[in-house]
C-alpha cells in the first residue's frame, strides 16, 4: 500500500482568505472519497497550528499500489480538484512512501 502525503502553500497575502482558499481545497479533497475507486482512505484539512511557518493544508491518501496512484492522478475528479488547487497555491511538496 502507497500512502501519498501531500502540503500546499496557500498564493494568498491575506490570512482570511488563505484560510478560506485552505477550507475549500480540503472540502474538494474529502470529496474525492467514494468517488475515486483507487483510493482505499483520503483525509484533508486546513493546518491549525503556527500558520507563518507551516503549510497551510494537507492530504493524506492510501492506494494500493503507485499504478493505483498514477490512476488516481489522471481520474477527472482529481483532475477538476487539481485545477482549483493549482489556481490558489504557491508552493506544492509531497512524499509517497509504503505502509
Amino acid at each position: 500500500m502507497i500512502r501519498h502525503v501531500v502540503m500546499w502553500k496557500m498564493a494568498a497575502e491575506d490570512a482570511g482568505v488563505r484560510a478560506a482558499h485552505a477550507a475549500e481545497v480540503a472540502r474538494l479533497l474529502n470529496a474525492l472519497d467514494g468517488v475515486v475507486p483507487e483510493l482505499r482512505a483520503v483525509s484533508a484539512g486546513p493546518n491549525v497550528a503556527f500558520p507563518e511557518t507551516n503549510f497551510d493544508v494537507v492530504l493524506v491518501a492510501d492506494v494500493d499500489s503507485l499504478e493505483a496512484l498514477a490512476a488516481y492522478q489522471v481520474h477527472p475528479a482529481h483532475e477538476e480538484a487539481a485545477v482549483y488547487i493549482r489556481s490558489v497555491a504557491a508552493s506544492r511538496a509531497a512524499v509517497d512512501f509504503e505502509i
